[in-house]
Order: structure tokens, then sequence, then C-alpha cells
């Protein structure tokens, strides 16, 4: 293994690993996945999650890579800004004929919210979480390597996998698991929260407007989910990038929203749109 430290959105510098290297197959998984700091942050988001996949589709189109983008059941409906920009990334990576896995939250990922839990329990609580009602997937590390390293192995080009998971778990229920493996001894309150703005109840890995179809792979499923063609893509990419580069919030919101019209933008995004002007929106 070489590390290298860089950018995925510096062209100059992926050219450089590309022709280095010759990598056949990239696993994707930079990007700002934080959802309360992207929607303070919305254009870092597109920027990062958006523009930097497309730099590197491109450069791994350029030395006949396949691209393998690790994405979010975040993606599916998006609240949030950076489930908006994960799904137009899978529309870059499908369109350049990669593979997309969506995933749900991965335990003792960095911080995830497993180990958030682990050093509020280590330093005697409270657990703070969200809303009593909020579920999601979870995966063990373990699962999601086994299951990125199987997507790997499905040569079917433009493919959106997604895992087969019996059903979704409240974080609360998580809260008081862990509780009671590392600290039985103590009481440890938990405190809720409230959701955060781009928060949603629950997760899916896929829509009720996508169909599912079972796939070569153990233990995943193939969705076919509306995707726009080739030239709208690039239209309204193009779009998005020029809202960008003026830093004008509103004109990107426009366009990532006709790039995910199922993409239902959190108050705070919507206040701070209104706020901000071109090339004035920190």
């Amino acid at each position: 293994m070489t590390p290298i430290l860089g950018s995925v959105a510096d062209e100059e510098l992926l050219e450089e690993i590309f022709a280095a290297h010759a990598p056949r197959i990239v696993f994707h998984a930079a990007a700002f996945k934080h959802v309360p700091l992207m929607e303070e942050q919305p254009l870092a988001a597109i920027s990062n999650n958006i523009f930097a996949t497309e730099a590197l589709t491109q450069a791994a189109a350029a030395h006949g890579a396949r691209v393998l983008l690790l994405s979010t059941d975040k993606a599916v409906a998006p609240a949030s800004v950076m489930g908006a920009t994960k799904r137009v990334a899978e529309q870059i990576v499908l369109a350049s004929g990669g593979t997309v896995l969506r995933l749900g939250n991965v335990l003792a990922s960095r911080d995830s919210v497993a180990e958030i839990f682990a050093r509020q329990i280590a330093q005697g609580g409270p657990i703070t979480v969200t809303d009593p009602a909020a579920r999601r997937y979870f995966l063990t590390l373990d699962e999601a390597v086994d299951l990125l390293l199987t997507a790997a192995a499905h040569a079917e080009p433009a493919a959106l996998l997604a895992p087969v998971l019996p059903a979704t778990h409240y974080i609360a229920e998580l809260a008081r698991f862990m509780v009671r493996e590392l600290n039985p001894e103590q009481e440890i309150a938990i405190q809720f929260t409230g959701p955060r703005p781009g928060d949603k109840e629950s997760e899916a890995l896929w829509s009720a407007a996508d169909q599912t179809k079972a796939s070569s792979l153990d233990g995943m499923v193939l969705v076919e989910t509306a995707l726009p063609t080739e030239a709208q893509l690039a239209n309204r990419l193009a779009g998005l990038r020029a809202a960008l580069d003026a830093r004008d919030l509103r004109d990107a919101l426009t366009h990532l929203r006709g790039l995910v019209p199922d993409y239902t933008p959190s108050g705070a995004v919507l206040g701070l749109a209104q706020q901000c002007g071109p090339r004035v929106c920190l």
C-alpha cells in the first residue's frame, strides 16, 4: 500500500496517481458525511461530494478504471444536503458505468453513533439521542467490508446495489444495549435532544418508487431507480457548478433539487439560502 496525502478534488494529483499506479478499481469513500455540519456548510458538501466525485470518475474513465462508490441510505428521498449530494454522486458514478453500494450506519466507523455513545458512557453520561422514535440500519465494520468487496466482484456496469437487511433498529435501544455491555453497574441517563436539521426519523435503502431485483451477489439486490439522461446530467451539473463558483446558495439549491427531485431541504438550509446572496454565503 502506498499512502498519498491529497484531495480527491485535485485533478492533477489524480492524473499522477492513475498514471503511476494504474488501478483497475477505485473504492471511493471520500465524502463529507456529517449531516448537521453540512446543513451549515452546504456549498462545501456540493463541492466535495459532487464535483470531487466527478473529477475522480473522469480520471478513472481516462485510464480504464472502474469506480465503486460507497454511498448511504441518506441518499434515498434525502432530507439533508449530505444525502442529496451523495445521490448526485451516485448518478455521476452510474453514468460512468461504475458501481454504487448503499449502506446504513456502520458501527465502529469513525465518529459513528456507537463510537459517540462509547465516549459518553465512559464519561458517565448522559447519552444523547435525537428522538426516541429514530431508527436506523446498522452494520458491523466487518459486514460493511465484506459487502464492499463482494460488490467489487459485480461485473455488470452501472449497478446500484444494496444489502438485504432485516429491519431498522431504534437508536435508543442501541444506547441501552451499550450501557448494559460497557457499564452495567452505573445508571446512565439518555437525553433526547430533538431532531437536528437534515435528520429523518428513519432511513431506507431504496424508495417506494424504486424497483429491486435479485442480483448474483449473496445478500444484495440490484436497485433500479430513475436517472437523468447523460445530457440532462451534464447540463444540470454545469448549472450547479456555475452556482457554486458564484457562491449562490439559492441557485445551487435550485439545481440540486433539479438533480434530486425528491430532496426536501431542511428549514435551516432554506433559511440560510434566504440570507445569502451571490458571493456572500459563507
